[in-house]
């Protein structure tokens, strides 16, 4: 048969080997920042599943040790922290507590492992008696926080945690101005050198109902529309991402990751700074949900899930399924 000549892709597809050497995006261990929720309790063996979240849990600050060992010794090497307080209030002051759970947390972890890569949630939202992200007015039913007294309160969570040792402070609030306020203290009580992780896109999405579970900091009232960006909204992502490096900061994180892939790719297109995504706990419990009903492959679902969000544009990723693809070896 005389057929002209045509492009003959398989040549390349033969055989894993083949597919492997040509592959244009992988994965590793340098990638993966594992999210963790530790509880200020005196229970030490405190380890309380989390029924929205297969597979994650709430713990204390001894069954968090316990837990990151087994993590570090399969290859982890980035965790970002969450805290859940004994106690809440108005003003959220646990989260700026000298020894409040993250700070105590962060201590602990740099001097067990000096090389792991700490990460802290800077925000208010699981401290705070209201469950909003900053300060709002007594009696205030629908939840505007007021944004610059609110700065200040971020501004002093972040120096704790750098006081405390971490490695990366990261503003998840989407307060305006909080990251040149953040940098300001951080640069004043001497750690200029420390870098700053900005939420600078981060959209008010329905994916995060269970996070709200695992961090028991859901809104009592109201909601975080005010503050989070709109799903419907493109080019705002770009006055946030300009903001964001005017203030100061140095890596850049989108949230979620899977539904907005477009606009990490916009906007690694856009900006030469380093990118991050954060693969939310909605996105972890649907392809949990479905892999526990037989639904779908979870190995083959989990890696072409975190293919996808690193393809995209971003270098780090933040997801629940970072323990895991460690623990089994998919990813090295």
């Amino acid at each position: 048969m005389n057929l002209p000549e045509f492009h003959r892709g398989r040549r390349l597809r033969r055989s894993a080997a083949l597919r492997d050497m040509v592959r244009e995006v992988s994965l590793s261990s340098n990638d993966l920042i594992m999210p963790y929720f530790v509880v200020d309790t005196p229970d030490h063996t405190f380890r309380k599943a989390i029924d929205s979240m297969p597979g994650q849990f709430q713990l204390s600050l001894h069954e968090l040790e316990k837990q990151v060992a087994a993590a570090v010794d399969t290859g982890l090497k980035s965790v970002l922290l969450f805290g859940i307080p004994a106690a809440k209030d108005p003003l959220g002051s646990g989260a700026y507590a000298e020894d409040g759970i993250v700070q105590k947390a962060v201590r602990m972890l740099k001097k067990n492992w000096p090389e792991l890569v700490v990460l802290t949630d800077v925000c208010l939202c699981e401290y705070t008696s209201h469950g909003h992200c900053g300060m709002i007015r007594e009696g205030d039913t629908v939840g505007r926080v007021l944004n610059d007294p609110t700065l200040d309160l971020l501004a002093k969570t972040a120096v704790s945690h750098a006081q405390a040792g971490a490695d990366i402070v990261a503003p998840s609030d989407m307060m305006d101005g909080r990251v040149a306020a953040i940098r300001q203290a951080l640069d004043k009580a001497g750690f200029e050198d420390l870098p700053i992780m900005s939420y600078a896109v981060k959209y008010a999405s329905s994916y995060y109902g269970p996070f709200r579970d695992a961090a028991e900091g859901a809104p009592k009232f109201g909601d975080r529309r005010t503050y989070q960006m709109d799903p419907g909204c493109v080019k705002e992502a770009f006055r946030e991402m300009t903001a964001d490096i005017e203030e100061g900061a140095d890596i850049f994180i989108v949230k979620p990751a899977g539904p907005y892939q477009d606009i990490i790719r916009m906007l690694n297109d856009g900006f030469d700074v380093p990118m991050a995504a954060y693969q939310v706990s909605g996105e972890y419990s649907m392809i949990c949900a479905a892999a526990l009903n037989g639904w779908l492959d979870e190995k083959a679902v989990i890696l072409e899930s975190l293919l996808g969000i690193k393809r995209s544009g971003a270098k780090l990723i933040i997801t629940y399924f970072a323990e895991k693809a460690l623990k089994e070896g998919w990813i090295r």
